[in-house]
Order: C-alpha cells, then structure tokens, then sequence
C-alpha cells in the first residue's frame, strides 16, 4: 500500500481510503500529494479486493486548490518525486482524473474548502457528499487563470449550463446546499459525517457484484455523448458479456436463496 506525506492511503474491508493530508495548507496539491493520489488510482485499479475508493481530505478541508509554490519552487516538500513528474509529464493530470478514470466508483468526502483544483478534482469523481459547511468554488477568473483542469468541459455535462456558466465566470464560492440544489453534489450531511456517508455508500456497493458495477461505470461514462441508438448499441456490448459471469450466476443463487451473494470476480 503506497502513500506519501501529504497522501495517506488505507483499507477498509474492499475500499480503499485515499485522504489529502497536508492541513496546514488546507490540503493544497504538492508534488507528494498529486504522486500519491496517481499512485493509489493505480493500486485500485489493479488490485481486484479494491472494490470502491474513497477520496477525502484531513484536517476539515477537502483541497484548496494548486499550490503553484509547491510545484514550481524549490525546496519545497516533495521534491523528491519531482523525477516523477518529469519522467510522465502527464502524471498530475492523472492524479487530478483529468487524464485517468478509475475502474472502480470513486466518492468523494468533502468537508471544508473544496475550491479551484479541488472542484476540479470533484468533478472527476462519481459520487459525491458534502459537509454542510463545505465551500466550492472555481476562483480561476478572479485571478486572471483558466480552470484547466476540466471544468469548461465537463461543469457542463454535470450540471445545468447556466450553473456551470455561472461558477466558471464569477468566482464565487458556493455553499454545500447550493452545489447540492444544481447538482454538483449527492449528498448534504452534518459537519464531520461525510466520510461516514461516503463510506456507507462504499458498502453498498461493495456489496453487489464487482464485473457488474464496474461495466455499468464504464458504460455511464462511454454513452454520455453518444446518440440514443449508439449508445444502446455500446451498452449492449458492455453489458452483455456479464450475464455469463459466475458473478451473475452466484447473484441469481443468492436471491433464490436468500442470502447474501459471495462474489469472487469471475
């Protein structure tokens, strides 16, 4: 199990818990943390006891955002890893689901600031809950930036147009209710309870068949664009194929049998 100092990985049972741990900068992405996070969307997506992974943040905050400091700097924590990064110019693209999407749903706890390249890494995720005192935002414009991690492409395919216009060019923060009322997250729970949340939802999943929510993931995100009959078309061969997995025979045992399946991924 991987991890760096400002990326802390752990299980729990079939979830894999990947917390940005950097406080005392509000979780802002360093080196270590953006090789960390790529290094455990890989273990995931290897290892075939991850079933879920859960994405949060320590110290009451979910990520602030780039710290430009951090990346171009010297001496700077991380600065190790920085042959990482030189050796896949691509990796903190990766690290931020620009460039790479898990096999495995991937939620997200947010609590605190979840701003800038925090709301950029959100978007990446499939299943999202917020503390009710969680902050959003994407502030690239008020500093004369661009969102380039993904929002001006994907903001809008996640919410209403008009919201994601709205949040791309003011700036503004928004508040856990208000990104739950335009659809930017699922869930609004009290302040501290949303790894619980999301580590409940985890279980549920956990609980059906692997081949199964992993096709129905794939096939979600492969039929976005596509028009009606090539999507249907698409999710035909994606999802076909899983009605002759033992998963999906030992799922039909355990309903006739009234108890809960044991799925071992074949």
């Amino acid at each position: 199990m991987g991890g760096t100092e400002h990326l802390t990985v752990r299980r729990e049972g079939a979830t894999l818990v990947l917390t940005l741990n950097r406080p005392e900068a509000k979780n802002a992405l360093s080196i270590s943390m953006l090789v960390g996070l790529y290094d455990g969307w890989i273990e995931a997506d290897e290892d075939d006891g991850i079933r879920s992974i859960v994405l949060t943040g320590a110290g009451g905050a979910f990520c602030a955002g780039m710290d430009l400091k951090a990346l171009a700097g010297q001496g700077m924590a991380g600065e190790h890893l920085r042959d990482r990064l030189r050796a896949d110019p691509d990796l903190h693209w990766k690290a931020m689901l620009r460039h790479h999407r898990p096999r495995k749903p991937v939620i997200a706890a947010v609590e605190g600031y979840c701003v800038a390249g925090g709301t950029e890494i959100l978007q990446g995720t499939d299943i999202r809950v917020a503390g009710e005192s969680a902050t959003f935002g994407l502030f690239e414009v008020k500093r004369g930036l661009f969102p380039i991690g993904g929002s001006t492409v994907r903001l809008q395919r996640q919410i209403p147009r008009t919201h994601a216009l709205e949040m791309l060019l003011t700036g503004r923060p928004y508040s856990a209710r208000e990104a739950a009322d335009i659809g930017l997250v699922g869930h609004v729970v009290p302040d501290g309870g949303a790894l619980d949340k999301a580590l409940e939802i985890a279980e549920q999943i956990n609980a059906c068949g692997p081949l199964a929510v992993e096709a129905v993931k794939a096939s979600v995100y492969e039929t976005a664009e596509l028009t009606e009959t090539d999507g249907l078309a698409a999710e035909l061969k994606r999802g076909w194929p899983i009605f002759d997995t033992a998963d999906a025979k030992e799922g039909a045992r355990a309903f006739a049998e009234k108890r809960a399946p044991d799925y071992k991924r074949a």
